[in-house]
């Protein structure tokens, strides 16, 4: 068997990525069908949205590292043969059991794939061009999401069969990825020795203060995807006065659009102001949903898409670039599914916890508690991004 190219390496590993966040983003516009077509609460849609991370979260502890010792490749096969099993459990789903099983395996699968896939776009990459990866990464992780909210949109909204339809059309696109992923080299270097076996996630010992606040950043962006990805279609036709499942999902998609936009301008900015502007973005979007729900308007849906996308590109991007700038070669897979570990179990924890309060409230409520409770957050990585920025002007000062 010939291997692929690094080039085609590269924008296979890319695609693993695209596909998992297609993958964790899928349901998206369902979800509102689900709730009226099956009487499902706000809270039990949230917890179908969070078994994906809850189950994500395991694998990230036990297998962080597991690509650092069967290679890359052989890793991705089995995160694309789980998210595989898990839509299609979507497909002949009958009740809400069937939806918990089915993002449990995306979430396996997902956390099998994800990490393995971003270290190899990163060794993968032209010489020279490691430190845009990260960038890159985001970039194709915003087509996924996009793919999610227009395909899903389009389905749900023209479609025979919108609670299955939509979800034949990914199972299709897996396959030919994993053959694809097949062809990639066995290893990639450098390959670490010995047999592996469960342990736990490896932070360098120097690297765990920079590593903390890198995965707080990164855990931003999940935050902010715990309110757009199960609540998002929600808010444009409860809150904003969509009535077409396509508009609403090419909305969302403006969300991933700028995703992809600004992680490709985040290749020239500095870490730490990705991390310091990627904060205050975030404080901005989780606002600006709530503004949608009290004006009740299309272009401030528009706006809030649009901030958050902004700001996820930066949060998601600092954090990785942390990852690979504090990283041994042969921790680099390790560190990335920490920062993984970190913002799943975030949003694990924050979707739930809207969802309850949007039952029990209504969607607004839960957007206005969602907005201070993640703002806290926000706020803090705000803080300690400025303090780094600050910090690091002062000593490039002459006479500093």
């Amino acid at each position: 068997m010939r291997a692929l190219s690094n080039r085609a390496a590269f924008w296979t590993s890319g695609t693993v990525v695209a596909l998992a966040l297609w993958t964790s983003a899928c349901p998206t516009m369902v979800y509102p069908v689900y709730e009226t077509d099956w009487a499902l609460s706000t809270t039990t849609v949230s917890w179908v949205f969070a078994a994906y991370p809850l189950a994500l979260i395991p694998v990230l502890i036990l297998f962080g590292d597991l690509s650092d010792r069967i290679g890359r490749r052989a890793s991705m096969l089995l995160g694309l043969a789980a998210e595989l099993v898990g839509v299609l459990l979507f497909v002949v789903a009958g009740d809400v059991l069937w939806l918990l099983a089915g993002r449990a395996f995306m979430g396996v699968g997902v956390g099998l794939s994800i990490s393995p896939a971003s270290v190899a776009m990163v060794e993968f990459s032209a010489p020279g061009a490691r430190h845009r990866a990260g960038a890159m990464a985001t970039a194709v992780s915003a087509v996924g999401i996009a793919l999610a909210m227009l395909v899903g949109g389009a389905l749900t909204q023209y479609a025979p069969f919108p609670l299955r339809l939509n979800f034949v059309v990914l199972a299709a696109a897996i396959v030919p990825v994993a053959v694809a992923v097949a062809f990639l080299p066995r290893h990639t270097a450098p390959a670490v020795a010995g047999a592996w076996r469960v342990r736990a996630i490896a932070i360098p010992r120097g690297s765990r203060r920079a590593f903390a606040m890198g995965a707080v950043a990164f855990a931003s962006s999940f935050l902010l995807g715990a309110i757009v990805l199960p609540l998002g279609a929600r808010i444009a036709q409860d809150l904003a006065g969509s009535t077409n499942a396509l508009v609403t999902g090419a909305l969302l998609s403006v969300f991933a659009a700028c995703i992809a936009v600004f992680s490709l301008l985040a290749r020239r900015v500095e870490t730490w102001t990705l991390i310091t502007v990627g904060a205050a973005g975030s404080i901005l979007a989780v606002w600006a949903f709530v503004l949608t729900g009290t004006t009740h308007s299309l272009v401030m849906f528009f706006v809030a898409s649009a901030c958050a996308g902004a700001a996820y590109a930066f949060d998601y991007a600092g954090g990785l670039s942390v990852f690979a700038s504090y990283a041994a070669p042969e921790h680099r897979a390790s560190m990335t599914s920490g920062g993984f570990l970190v913002g799943y179990a975030a949003q694990g924890v924050g979707a739930p916890l809207v969802g309850a309060v949007t039952t029990a409230k209504g969607l607004l409520a839960g957007l206005v508690s969602g907005a201070g409770a993640f703002g806290i957050v926000f706020a803090a990585v705000l803080a300690a991004g400025a303090a780094v920025v600050a910090r690091r002007s002062r000593r490039r000062r002459p006479g500093a």
